[in-house]
């Protein structure tokens, strides 16, 4: 992969990434159809009437995954903080996140431990781990990325701050204003910026408004090296992930990588939730090369599918159960009026 910026490439050319042994391949293969599962059933509950709203991340589980399983993973600047956007479950799950929240999240439950049933799902909010609460705004996560990136500016050590948004976001001033304020001389910011890049803005298709796919170029007039990788393909985002995180840990100065993913479902149930024809799938790519490689074989597959969907009926029958945040929040207004 080439590494757009003289001096970054001279300081990684002799990088090597942590090796994708076999078994970490089966372990992130689990998370990410555990992830893929959990989109299926969340778009189900919400054609149900069993959840008012979905949007979720199914097409970049391979990227998100291989991201998730890089993550410092903690509390306070020692760190990793991750300023998310609502296509992130594949990251959140491959950091080790229980499909069951993200379905009281879904349901709007109290017991919801992201945000208490009141905001929509795979919106996360996990202080012990450095993750940011989501919001729904588009691109804003990149204006508060800069906080924690000046925070482990001053505290030091290798703690980095990883913000993702889609491509159409990168149109926004928040986008511009992290690559401002990340590259100020002498102040540079330890800053992961990606774009996601599944060709869409909702129902616009990107090649009618952007007059180029290359979105991670638009770093360079600031300096910060960039480069685009294939993000449903999980060795090539390990290795990209690995070298950019590498690069920022180690000189405290931003770095761009461009994931080209795809959107199985459409932007979310506003327009259908159906399966999207002529998209590549990163876990049917994924299968294809561990079985080739004699890692797993087609059964092995089948029967991660199988456990975890048999995990998130069981849990959506136990979920189903569960108080409701409105239920709860109707009568703390109900107090309040009295």
């Amino acid at each position: 992969m080439t590494i757009h910026s003289e001096t970054a490439t001279k300081r990684q050319d002799d990088f090597q990434a942590p090796p994708l042994t076999p078994e970490l391949k089966k372990q992130m293969h689990d998370r990410m159809v555990a992830s893929r599962v959990t989109d299926e059933i969340t778009i189900r509950m919400n054609r149900a009437g069993q959840g008012f709203f979905w949007i979720g991340g199914p097409g970049e589980e391979a990227f998100g995954t291989s991201l998730g399983f890089q993550v410092k993973k903690g509390h306070g600047p020692d760190y990793d903080f991750l300023h998310l956007h609502y296509r992130s479950n594949p990251i959140v799950i491959g950091m080790g996140a229980d499909p069951i929240d993200t379905i009281r999240q879904m349901r709007g439950t109290q017991t919801d431990p992201y945000s208490g049933g009141r905001n929509f799902v795979n919106h996360y909010a996990i202080p012990a781990w450095n993750i940011v609460p989501v919001t729904p705004t588009i691109e804003t996560q990149y204006v508060t990325a800069i906080g924690t990136g000046i925070v482990q500016k001053r505290h030091g050590g290798t703690g980095i701050t990883i913000v993702n948004g889609g491509d159409a976001g990168t149109a926004e001033g928040d986008f511009y204003s992290c690559l401002n304020w990340s590259t100020i001389p002498g102040k540079e910011l330890p800053i992961l910026i990606i774009v996601n890049h599944n060709k869409y803005g909702i129902s616009t298709e990107a090649h009618t408004i952007q007059s180029s796919e290359n979105l991670a170029k638009r770093g360079e007039p600031f300096g910060i090296p960039w480069e685009i990788v294939d993000g449903n393909d999980v060795l090539a985002s390990w290795e990209a992930i690995a070298r950019a995180m590498s690069y920022i840990r180690t000189h405290r100065k931003p770095y761009i990588i461009q994931a080209e993913v795809s959107r199985l479902h459409g932007h979310s149930s506003a327009t259908g939730g159906n399966r999207v024809a002529g998209e590549v799938d990163a876990i049917e790519k994924f299968e294809a090369h561990m079985i080739e490689a004699g890692i797993t074989t087609r059964a092995e597959c089948d029967a991660v599918w199988e456990k975890w969907r048999a995990y998130t009926r069981d849990a959506l029958k136990q979920v189903l159960d569960e108080p409701l945040a409105a239920d709860r929040d109707a009568f703390i207004f109900k107090q309040t009026e009295n």
